[in-house]
């Protein structure tokens, strides 16, 4: 087969399946209000389950739920009927994914959920299979075909549900009010929880770390001081530690084309006042965007009163993963 068969088909595929994606828009009405609510107000956990690609399907959509607010797990439909259903509570709701609806060992189920009274959502590409019509709500994820050219393997099928159940997941989200620290709390390993959960506080320099001279110092020991700490800037602050000014690299080179006598030249006449600062309880992430924003490579840490509480730079953001 040549190259240009292979991306032909590849793109065959990728088409069939937005194809299937994209009519799914038409059928997010009153079942998917009713499910949203249903999963939203649920004082339980939401069990998604399905046998074969769809239960892999059915595990992400677990997966998803679950970081997103919505307790959640995947239970095995094969595994539930020999003990695995003990693992429901009165209070959950239950997700089966089946694409023809009469997937048996979801069906043997039907009649053990309806006894205990758990309510379930059906994701079916058939509105009148038996899982459908035992549903307390039905999700129609059906496709027009499947992008496999036998129309065997589930393709088309698996991304409609897929994509439906992160509609449910992201729509839930919103409703439930979820934030960057909620999603941070259940990630917390990796860069994404670093970069959520960090503080300004928990990498700045601070004490002797914190490049400081007085208002009146000259050029030169303000140099002297950059130097010491190696942070590309030094905090200009009076006598209360208030910090009034700061002094970076960019004001040394600023500074250099106007040839002035390091030994007696005030650091007053060439810091930058009221510079840009963040606060210590701050999310070290906004530190970043800060800086970004503002083109700048350094920060120094303020309280409420601009007393100086400690610095940081670029490299400090590198160093614990932030960037």
């Amino acid at each position: 087969m040549t190259k240009h068969a292979f991306i032909e088909l590849g793109l065959a595929v990728i088409k069939t399946e937005a194809d299937a994606v994209a009519a799914l828009s038409g059928r997010l009405g009153d079942s998917f209000h009713r499910a949203c609510d249903l999963v939203l107000n649920c004082a339980g956990r939401i069990v998604v389950t399905g046998m074969g690609k769809s239960g892999h399907v059915a595990n992400k959509i677990a997966a998803t739920l679950a970081s997103t607010g919505s307790p959640a797990f995947f239970m095995h439909p094969g595994e539930a009927s020999h003990g695995d259903l003990g693992m429901i509570t009165a209070e959950d709701v239950v997700i089966a994914l089946s694409n023809s609806g009469e997937t048996s060992e979801i069906t043997l189920l039907l009649p053990l959920l309806k006894r205990l009274g758990i309510p379930l959502i059906a994701f079916t590409g058939k509105a009148d299979s038996t899982l459908a019509r035992q549903a307390n709500i039905h999700l129609d994820v059906s496709v027009e075909r499947e992008a496999c050219p036998l129309g065997l393997a589930p393709t088309s099928s698996t991304t409609a549900a897929l994509a439906m159940g992160d509609a449910l997941a992201v729509a839930v989200l919103e409703a439930r009010g979820f934030t960057e620290e909620d999603f941070a709390l259940s990630h917390p390993g990796g860069n994404l929880g670093r970069r959520l959960l960090l503080r300004v506080a928990d990498i700045m320099h601070t004490g002797e770390g914190i490049p400081l001279v007085a208002l009146g110092s000259t050029l030169e020991a303000t140099l002297l001081e950059m130097t010491a700490r190696g942070l590309g800037m030094t905090g200009v602050v009076d006598a209360r530690r208030c910090l009034v000014g700061i002094y970076t690299d960019g004001d040394l080179r600023r500074t250099f084309a106007k040839m002035p006598d390091i030994a007696n030249a005030l650091v007053d006449d060439y810091m930058t006042r009221d510079p840009v600062t963040i606060e210590a309880d701050r999310i070290a992430s906004e530190a970043l965007k800060l800086m970004h924003d503002r083109k700048i490579n350094a920060l120094m840490v303020v309280d409420a009163n601009g007393d100086v509480q400690g610095a940081l730079n670029m490299h400090d953001l590198l160093r614990a993963g932030v960037v």
